[in-house]
C-alpha cells in the first residue's frame, strides 16, 4: 500500500508540473529570406501565474530563453545541423520609476504595466537565426522553435524552490516545422513598424 501511495504522490507532481509547463504555447512562427539571412517571426502565448507576477513585481528579473535549432534533411546521411541560436530576455520591475522594464542584449524598454511588457515579450520580430551563405536556394530545411523561463538564473534560494514547485517551471517544449527556400532572391520588403523584440 505504501509503495502505491508514493507512486500516486509521483503521478500528481509530474501531472502538477505539467499544468504549469504549458503556460506558454506557440500561436505562430514563420520564417523567411531577408538580406541578411533566415529570419524569424514568432508570436507565443504567456501568461505568469500569481506568484511569478508577484516575484518579478516585488523585484525579481525572470529571465526568458527563446532557442532555436535548423537543419537540412539528407537522405544519404544524417541530416545536417547548420546552426542553433539563443536569445535571452530579461523582465523586471524597477521599484523607483514603477516601470517594467524588458530587455535584451544592449536593447532595453520600460512599460508602465506588466501586461504591456508581456504583450511584447510574446513577440520576435526579424530575429536572424541563419546566415544568407548557409542557404541553398529551393532547398528544405526543419526547424525547431522553444520558449522557457531560464530557472538557471534565478537568484539562489529561488533555484531550490524551482526544483520542487511546477510555479516556476515554464516550457513551450520544442515546437518543429519546415521550411523551404524560394527558387530565387525575394524582392526587397519594406519594412513596417511592430511590437515586439527585434534582436540586434
Amino acid at each position: 500500500m505504501s509503495w502505491l501511495r508514493v507512486w500516486f504522490l509521483a503521478a500528481a507532481s509530474i501531472v502538477a508540473l505539467g499544468v504549469h509547463a504549458d503556460e506558454i504555447g506557440l500561436v505562430d512562427a514563420r520564417l523567411r529570406v531577408s538580406d541578411g539571412g533566415l529570419v524569424l517571426d514568432a508570436e507565443f502565448s504567456l501568461e505568469l501565474n500569481s506568484r511569478l507576477a508577484q516575484a518579478v513585481t516585488s523585484g525579481v528579473a525572470l529571465y526568458f530563453a527563446v532557442e532555436f535549432e535548423i537543419t537540412r534533411p539528407r537522405w544519404y546521411w544524417f541530416d545536417e545541423k547548420l546552426g542553433q541560436r539563443r536569445l535571452q530576455l530579461r523582465l523586471s520591475h524597477h521599484a523607483v520609476s514603477r516601470q517594467y522594464r524588458l530587455s535584451s542584449g544592449t536593447l532595453q524598454q520600460s512599460f508602465p504595466t506588466l501586461r504591456d511588457a508581456l504583450e511584447v515579450l510574446r513577440r520576435v520580430r526579424g530575429w536572424l537565426v541563419i546566415e544568407r551563405a548557409a542557404l541553398e536556394v529551393d532547398a528544405p530545411y526543419d526547424a525547431a522553435l522553444r520558449m522557457r523561463l531560464d530557472p538557471a538564473l534565478l537568484p539562489r534560494p529561488i533555484q531550490v524552490s524551482a526544483l520542487t514547485s511546477g510555479e516556476w517551471h515554464l516550457d513551450s517544449g520544442w515546437k518543429r516545422m519546415s521550411y523551404r527556400t524560394p527558387q530565387q532572391a525575394p524582392a526587397p520588403v519594406e519594412s513596417r513598424e511592430q511590437k515586439g523584440i527585434q534582436p540586434q
